[in-house]
């Protein structure tokens, strides 16, 4: 998303990106990762722009591909998040965990 793209221009100045991992755990059984991180994995498939970059491993892909990754702020949080994702079914309040189709 564009929120995502100003985010992630505004705090990966150093050649950082944002790396996304989808990991068993959370309410729903699956759950997404989101850390700043500099080293490219050999499985690693890149999304965005050079000053806007997001990574994610070949794993992780097949359970959120064709999502959208999000920049979002709350009046008591902020963060990434995916959005519309076609491969999950449920999810819970937090926006972090989810399960598949």
């Amino acid at each position: 998303s564009d929120s995502c793209v100003k985010r992630l221009e505004e705090i990966c100045k150093d050649g950082s990106f944002l790396r996304v991992t989808v990991e068993s755990g959370g309410c729903s059984g699956f759950q997404y990762k989101f850390d700043l991180d500099t080293k490219m994995n050999e499985d690693d498939l890149t999304f965005g722009t050079e000053k806007a970059k997001v990574v994610i491993d070949e794993m992780s892909l097949e359970y959120c591909e064709g999502a959208t990754v999000d920049y979002h702020t709350e009046l008591i949080r902020a963060g990434f998040r995916i959005l519309a994702n076609p491969k999950a079914e449920l999810g819970c309040s937090c926006g972090s965990s989810f399960s598949i189709k």
